[in-house]
């Protein structure tokens, strides 16, 4: 089966590459190269931009392009981008900021933002994201707190296991990859 979504930014062993319908881009590919056809799944790196960067002195958004490229991809192909809840990216790019629940529409593009709680989708704490979608109507996801204590970083990012937190659990990949191929089915 050929590809008919590129997961961009993605862990070259992790839950995207086993799946012979996605084109997966990771760091040595190089997915700020990316140019299509396909609608994408983007994952940029999100250390320089979030919250938890900042405790470790990176918040300063300078991440050689890559979220401002999967931004790009998403608004020409159709896709989705999830970053951290509160991502600094949101403000520099002028993305919409999500509701708690529901989804915002942007009057600057054709982008709907929200956030969801991995937690909701199986992640093992709760982790807030937000979405920026590009294509049909956004469906509706699994919203609200997923009822779990945040865990401290050494907690879920333990140096014997520090892409933990990082994962992204099958049942969130699962709900990301629809919302890709809903753009393939319906019209971006």
């Amino acid at each position: 089966m050929s590809p008919t979504v590129a997961a961009l930014y993605v862990d070259p062993n992790g839950v995207y590459a086993a799946l012979e319908d996605v084109e997966v881009w990771d760091e040595a590919r190089d997915a700020r190269l990316y140019d299509g056809p396909h609608p994408v799944v983007a994952h940029p790196p999100c250390k320089r931009w979030s919250k938890l960067g900042a405790c470790r002195g990176y918040y300063d958004g300078q991440d050689a392009g890559c979220f401002e490229a999967a931004l790009r991809a998403v608004r020409t192909y159709g896709g989705v981008l999830e970053h951290p809840a509160y991502s600094l990216a949101w403000k520099r790019y002028g993305l919409a900021r999500p509701p708690e629940r529901g989804w915002a529409r942007s009057m600057l593009d054709d982008g709907w933002t929200c956030q969801v709680d991995q937690g909701r989708y199986g992640h093992e704490c709760r982790k807030l994201t937000w979405l920026y979608y590009v294509g049909p109507s956004p469906p509706t996801l699994v919203w609200g707190d997923g009822g779990m204590k945040a865990v401290r970083v050494n907690d879920a990012g333990s140096a014997s296991n520090p892409h933990r937190r990082s994962r992204t659990p099958e049942k969130f990949r699962d709900a990301l990859l629809n919302m890709a191929l809903d753009v393939r089915r319906g019209s971006h």
